[in-house]
Order: C-alpha cells, then sequence, then structure tokens
C-alpha cells in the first residue's frame, strides 16, 4: 500500500516509525513531516491546508490511505474531501471533528446522552460569563471552546486567576476559539489519556496512558501540549476500562450515529478518575501527542490494518496485541516554550543518546539543514524508552537525554512520578 501520513510533529514521527515497520507498506510519504520523520519516509511539500493539491498528490501517487495525524486538517474536512474523491481515509468527518473542535458541542453531546462529565455552562458574553464565575466555587476552570494548540485550558485555583482566563479569551489571546468560552467544575482525581479505534459502530479500545501537562516539576506553571507520558497508567484498571467503555465510549460512538455524523478515527478521551468512577475532561479527534509515542512502542501488531479495519467499517472481530513492558516519553522543549522561544538552535548527540538500550527518540519540531539538526517548535524532541518497569524506562531516558548536546532545550525531570509514588507505596 502507499499511505500518505499528515503532520510534522512527535506523534506523526511515531505513526510513521510503526507504519514503515508494515509488510504491507509499500511507500510512505509525509507532509510535511520534519528530519526524524524523513529517516523512514518521504517527506513531500505538500501543505495539508490545501485540499485541492492533497487530492492531486494522492492521485499521481496512488495513494492507498491517507492518515492524518493532526486535528487542525481533520476540522477543516480534509477527511470528507478525500472521502468525496474516493481516497480511503483514517480521520473524522469535519461534523464528527466538532467532539474537538468545540468544546461546547462536547458539553452538550455529553449532557444529551447521559456521558458523566463536569458540570459547566457556555458563555459568549464576558458580563455573563463573570456573573456564572462568582456563583461558582473554586479551583474553577476556563476554556476556550476551539482549537487553540493545547493552551486555551486555565485550570483556575483562584477567582481572580479564573476571571483574569475569562478576560484573556474575550480580548482576542486565542482568536476565534476564544469567542466563546466553557466554565466547568474542576474534578478531582486521577487523570488518564484513553484512546480507541472507532470505525462508525463498533470501538476497538487501546491501551491507556498518562499525560503530564504543566511545564514545571511537580505539575507546577502553565499548561502545555503535552511534556511527558508514560503507559500502562496503573490506576487505568480492567474495571476503569470497562465502564470506560460502557458508560462513555460506546455512547459517543451510537450518539454520534444517532445525530447522522458516525465517527470514524481515534477517538481520544481525557478522562479524571474520580471516587465514583471515570468522567470524561474533553475529546480529542486524533491520536495523542505526547502519549502516541508511547503507545507506539508497546503495539506489537501491525498498525497499518488497524487503521485500514477502522476505514473500512470493519473493526467488530480485529484485535491489537501489546507488549507487557513500560513505555515513557520526556519532550525536550524550546527555552521558552509554551511562550516565545528560541528557534533555529543546533541540536547535537543524538546518535549516541540513542545507542542507550530500548530507547527511540522521536522529532516533534526539528528540521535538518546540511548536517545539523535544528530545532523549529515548542516541543522539540520526544526521548523516550521502553522497560520492564517505569523505574528502567525513566532512567533509560534521562540517560540518553544526558547525552543530547542541547543548550537552548530544558526537559521536567520527574516524568512518571505518579506511577513511581503509587508502586513505592504498594511496596514494588
Amino acid at each position: 500500500m502507499n499511505v500518505l501520513l499528515i503532520g510534522s510533529g512527535g506523534r506523526e514521527h511515531a505513526l510513521a516509525w510503526s507504519l514503515a515497520a508494515s509488510p504491507l507498506l509499500s511507500k510512505l510519504y509525509c507532509a510535511p513531516g520534519n528530519a526524524g520523520i524523513a529517516e523512514v519516509a518521504e517527506c513531500v511539500p505538500v501543505d495539508s491546508a490545501d485540499h485541492g493539491l492533497v487530492l492531486r498528490f494522492c492521485r499521481e501517487h496512488a495513494i492507498d490511505l491517507v492518515v492524518v495525524g493532526p486535528e487542525v486538517p481533520l476540522v477543516a474536512g480534509l477527511a470528507d474531501d478525500l472521502s468525496e474523491a474516493g481516497i480511503k481515509v483514517f480521520g473524522p468527518s469535519k461534523a464528527a471533528s466538532q467532539l474537538e473542535g468545540s468544546k461546547g458541542f462536547t458539553k452538550d453531546f455529553c449532557r444529551e446522552f447521559g456521558i458523566p462529565t463536569a458540570a459547566y455552562g457556555r458563555f459568549t458574553d464576558k458580563a455573563a460569563a463573570l456573573k456564572y464565575l462568582a456563583q461558582q466555587p473554586v479551583p474553577i476552570v476556563v476554556k476556550a471552546d476551539g482549537l487553540a494548540a493545547g493552551k486555551g485550558v486555565t485550570v483556575a485555583d483562584t477567582r481572580e486567576a479564573a476571571t483574569a482566563a475569562i478576560e484573556s479569551c474575550f480580548s482576542g489571546a486565542f482568536g476565534a476559539a476564544g469567542a466563546e468560552i466553557v466554565i466547568e467544575e474542576c474534578l478531582v482525581g486521577e487523570e488518564a489519556s484513553f484512546f480507541a479505534l472507532i470505525d462508525g459502530t463498533h470501538a476497538l479500545p487501546l491501551i491507556a496512558a498518562q499525560d503530564h501537562k504543566r511545564v514545571h516539576d511537580g505539575e507546577n506553571g502553565p499548561n502545555t501540549g503535552g511534556m511527558g507520558a508514560y503507559s500502562p497508567a496503573p490506576f487505568v484498571t480492567a474495571e476503569i476500562t470497562r465502564r470506560t467503555m460502557d458508560e462513555i465510549i460506546i455512547p459517543t460512538v451510537r450518539g454520534m450515529k444517532a445525530r447522522g455524523m458516525p465517527f470514524k478515527g481515534v477517538l481520544f478521551a481525557g478522562l479524571m478518575i474520580t471516587a465514583t468512577g471515570p468522567k470524561l475532561i474533553e475529546y480529542n479527534v486524533r491520536f495523542g501527542d505526547p502519549e502516541t509515542q508511547v503507545l507506539m512502542l508497546r503495539l506489537k501488531s501491525d498498525l497499518l490494518p488497524a487503521l485500514v479495519a477502522t476505514a473500512d467499517g470493519v473493526l467488530e472481530k480485529f484485535d491489537l496485541r501489546w507488549h507487557d513492558d513500560v513505555a515513557l516519553t520526556v519532550v525536550m522543549a524550546a527555552r521558552g516554550y509554551p511562550g516565545d522561544y528560541s528557534r533555529g538552535t543546533e541540536i547535537k548527540g543524538l546518535k549516541t543518546a540513542a545507542q542507550v538500550p530500548g530507547v527511540h527518540i522521536f522529532h516533534a519540531g526539528t528540521v535538518r539543514e546540511g548536517g545539523r539538526i535544528l530545532a523549529t517548535g515548542g516541543r522539540v524532541l520526544n526521548v523516550s524508552a521502553r522497560g520492564k518497569s517505569v523505574r528502567e524506562a525513566r532512567e533509560r531516558a534521562y540517560a540518553a537525554i544526558s547525552k543530547i548536546d542541547w543548550p537552548d532545550g530544558f526537559y521536567r525531570s520527574d516524568i512518571g512520578w505518579r506511577a513511581l509514588q503509587r508502586g513505592e507505596q504498594s511496596g514494588l
């Protein structure tokens, strides 16, 4: 099969790495890709925002499957245009992508179909939002309704912080994404990333992971797109998985089908495991980043036929196998991220770092210039490792980081701390 992968981040490098190992693959293209992806795929200068250009490329290169990595092209309807042209695509329609494209849409959807989530209010007017806030306890969560690159969510510990977040949204900090906001109850519990492949009717649960959203150690500082992740998430037990499927995922699949917008692709449920069970924080309509990096390290089965089965609507009898090992990834970001950050700085030592046993380095924001690797994004590298335990995987990842020469980068030093703490409390 000839496959076109859309995207340029760490998630796409992990997907490309996994797809490249498939015996079914004839040729893998990536648009636009990055320096790491270029090692396993042919990177092509095709702008995914130009749907006509994507369609033309697919026809000229006999593409059998398009895999859309990021959310922006999905929300813009790229999957619809590909499907209408008779090109097989892994990724939901524009209508179904509202599950990520509009937080208000998802909250109303949950209310309609009885899916457990936080209490909330939706607002397009600042005065009404502030009035609602005055009646709510803190901490409280303020979210820009639309896509904001993972930065439109504020968990406010004080009413003053919540007020500032509301004013920031309505002052244009997130552009059109902040023209409407959602204010919701702050759920308490363990946060988890839960994934399921969905073919419009059937759902196949994948393994869970735990992400680290805050930029600094100890869960301090602003939210980011994710500073690290590990899998498995020990508190996502078989019972929690069953309840998540029965109470959240399956009702969503049925509800979307009932609304005439069946979901086909991967559904990423951000969960809070509360004292009363799992509740939905938010949906994403694509693989997570950096969770995909640990999922792909643990995936034992061939990824490509799973994506094809999802697109073809034949997941009912499909299954996947996973390695028992723990996988952990640490994000190396450019100094200043998630605010203004430096660009074009050189990264050295990657080949040496990759020689640490069990380590694989996924590129998230890099470009090759001559013989040099340069940082081009905020999140730049995902230093990932497998091991028999969280401790072993973590030691390997940080050992590899110690060999990377990049003075303009930084990283959290405590990825996996919750799992380690849980293990110590259990005497493991």
